[in-house]
């Protein structure tokens, strides 16, 4: 499929989903198209081909090269009754008993050890067991939500299906689970949707849960879904659950200045400007952003597992952001003041074009590119180009980007305004935390990016810094 946006593909396989369940409701794959690149781009060719009568599609690169999925994995439909096995059968195989609570770290290596050799039926008895524990309390629901979510964020090998059924899986019982909220026997857990938005008052205490469904919330405009999420915080709501989104805009936008200690979970399709504006509160985006998300972000915290649109952070002060995936075109162009960035795969053209942070040993900002991707088998990957496109730091007065390039993949030509300079141990000490936090975040070691060919390796033989040119015209 080809689309303006991401979010136009998600609703039209949704859709397909709906009519046909065998058609799962997530690609396999997806791509940001850059047509000009010199690795694929996402620009390909279709060719509708017949063998003996039966016509069949053929997808090449731009250099005619096959694009295929993995042969030993397959698509595989999901049977949403319950499955034939004994319950109890399940139980005693994975340990996941519905009388104690939910232990994470725990009963998250049981399923990722046991995740590859499990069918189809049964994972989702697995799965059916572990949402036994969510209507008992405001602590087993958020530990049901956090142990699913982490199977749907985190790099898992899915065995013999495809990422894609898998995904579909999870997030089907993700969002029964977030349907369900209002079935959670806590006073201090709220469940609204548009029906009964006028039904929001004040939580009863600083802790109260808001889990938000908004479906059926316009895309934008003063009964917009953002705005209803500023008016939930005026309230004094501080943990907010969003799900449901179909590309409505401004989710986080209109916080207001120190918005420190709030927290927003988005599930679904979340639209353009997510984050534009923040200014201390955190968002973290289960899945893809779009367009123009954390537009003059400020302070706060950004976590998108998944890949972000195009002008990401346009314009930023400050904050911090990690993004699991790659960044379209021009991310943080016109940044100021000291945001900090990691990106974990990479970006198309323009990155941190008129970039005017300062000196990041002494509190200015910088960018971090990992050049990675995860494959369908869960694993972390180097990618062919860290950075395939051109005007790196184009024009940057300030600020640095670290680049993880042991092979010297990327050259002077493709900059413009910035230039190699040597990474020190305070470089290192420097980006080293927010590699931790990378970790932490999206289980991507860092002990795994200081490895090359196999080796474990100092960090300036990892990492290259980009420094900005001090221009003499503007001294």
């Amino acid at each position: 499929m080809i689309a303006s946006e991401k979010q136009a593909i998600d609703a039209t396989l949704t859709s397909l989903h709906t009519a046909r369940p065998s058609i799962p409701p997530i690609a396999d794959r997806y791509w940001n198209a850059r047509g000009g690149s010199h690795t694929d781009g996402g620009a390909f060719a279709f060719t509708v081909q017949r063998n003996g009568g039966k016509p069949t599609l053929l997808t090449t690169d731009k250099f005619n090269r096959p694009v295929l999925l993995p042969a030993d994995q397959h698509r595989q439909t999901p049977e949403w009754d319950s499955p034939k096995q004994a319950r109890t059968a399940i139980q005693e195989k994975f340990s996941i008993d519905p009388t104690r609570p939910l232990d994470l770290e725990e009963d998250w290596q049981i399923l990722r050890q046991n995740l590859a050799q499990m069918d189809f039926e049964t994972l989702k008895g697995v799965l059916d067991e572990i949402a036994f524990h969510a209507v008992r309390d405001r602590a087993g629901y958020l530990s049901t939500l956090k142990l699913l979510t982490r199977l749907r964020d985190w790099p898992v090998d899915p065995g013999d299906r495809r990422k894609a059924s898998l995904l579909g899986l999870v997030d089907g019982v993700i969002q029964t689970l977030l349907d369900c909220a209002k079935n959670v026997k806590d006073q201090s857990v709220a469940a609204i949707n548009w029906e009964d938005k006028s039904q929001l008052s004040a939580p009863m205490d600083g802790d109260g849960l808001l889990i938000l469904d908004v479906s059926a919330f316009p895309p934008e405009g003063q009964a917009g879904a953002g705005r209803f999420i500023a008016d939930a915080a005026k309230l004094g709501w501080r943990n907010i659950i969003t799900y449901g989104w179909k590309g409505q805009r401004f989710c986080g936008c209109g916080l207001g200045p120190d918005s420190h200690g709030i927290r927003i979970d988005v599930y679904g399709s979340s639209g353009d400007y997510l984050a534009s504006g923040l200014d201390g509160a955190e968002i973290i985006v289960h899945g893809d952003a779009q367009d123009q998300v954390g537009q003059i972000f400020n302070a706060g915290k950004l976590v998108v597992h998944g890949g972000v649109g195009q002008t990401f952070m346009y314009g930023a002060k400050g904050g911090e952001a990690y993004v699991r995936g790659n960044a379209a075109g021009r991310p943080l162009i016109n940044a100021v003041g000291k945001p900090r960035v990691i990106i974990n795969g990479t970006c198309l053209d323009y990155l941190a074009e008129s970039f005017m942070a300062g000196d990041p040993l002494n509190g200015g900002g910088f960018v971090i590119l990992n050049g990675i991707s995860i494959d369908m088998r869960g694993r972390i990957q180097d990618l062919e180009e860290p950075y395939p496109g051109g005007n790196l730091f184009s024009l940057a007065s300030g600020g640095a980007i670290y680049i993880r390039d042991p092979h010297f993949k990327v050259d002077e030509g493709q900059l413009n305004g910035g230039h190699f300079v040597p990474m020190t141990d305070a470089d290192w000490a420097l980006i080293k935390p927010y590699l931790e936090e990378n970790e932490r975040l999206f289980n991507i070691p860092v002990g795994r990016l200081r490895t090359v060919n196999g080796d474990h390796v100092d960090p300036d033989k990892v990492y290259r810094k980009v420094a900005a040119v001090k221009l003499s015209v503007l001294t």
